[in-house]
């Protein structure tokens, strides 16, 4: 069972793409354009992986909040669970990242944009999970396989313990971006 658990959060990691000390390789062979002029503007272009738009910008990174995962979005300490709440469950998982975010390229958006991005996907993902997860970012799932109880930051782990069967939660935010849950069983 525990390597099926390590399998199953190695491939979410996996999946969510390079570490955060990765350097992104860019696309014409030269320098990134927006590294070079601290002072541009931002911009937002396409993700070359199909997820959202990411902010360009050059200005220092944006490290997110320190409490990511162990707080509530309105900054309430992470209730407990139930008791009656299931010892593992079956999920998808939508990601937006934000710069400061494990796994997230060095020119991602800010936390702000990720999060405005996140609640109008929370909206669509609530009417189609599946097509909602193609405007996620790498590493988004429909299905992300099985998740017990005590491997998660006590924020998204109240928030997939206590969604029903085919019930999709808010955004959440995790240290590596904002989480959009589907628990599938």
């Amino acid at each position: 069972m525990g390597i099926l658990l390590a399998g199953a959060i190695a491939l979410v990691v996996w999946k969510a793409g390079p570490s955060k000390s990765s350097v992104p390789a860019v696309a014409d062979g030269g320098t990134d354009a927006a590294a070079a002029d601290a002072t541009a503007a931002p911009t937002t272009t396409a993700d070359p992986d199909g997820g959202a738009p990411v902010a360009e910008d050059a200005g220092e990174p944006d490290p997110g909040p320190s409490d990511a995962g162990s707080t509530m979005l309105d900054g309430s300490a992470a209730p407990s669970l139930a008791a009656e709440a299931p010892k593992q469950v079956t999920f998808g998982v939508i990601i937006v990242t934000y710069r400061g975010a494990q796994a997230a390229p060095p020119n991602a958006r800010t936390r702000e944009e990720a999060l405005a991005i996140a609640n109008q996907i929370a909206v669509d993902a609530k009417a189609d999970f599946k097509a909602a997860v193609a405007k996620g970012d790498k590493g988004s799932m429909e299905n992300a396989g099985r998740m017990p109880r005590g491997m998660l930051e006590p924020a998204p782990e109240f928030t997939l313990f206590s969604l029903k069967k085919g019930e999709v939660s808010e955004p959440v935010d995790t240290p590596r971006g904002f989480w959009i849950m589907q628990r599938i069983e």
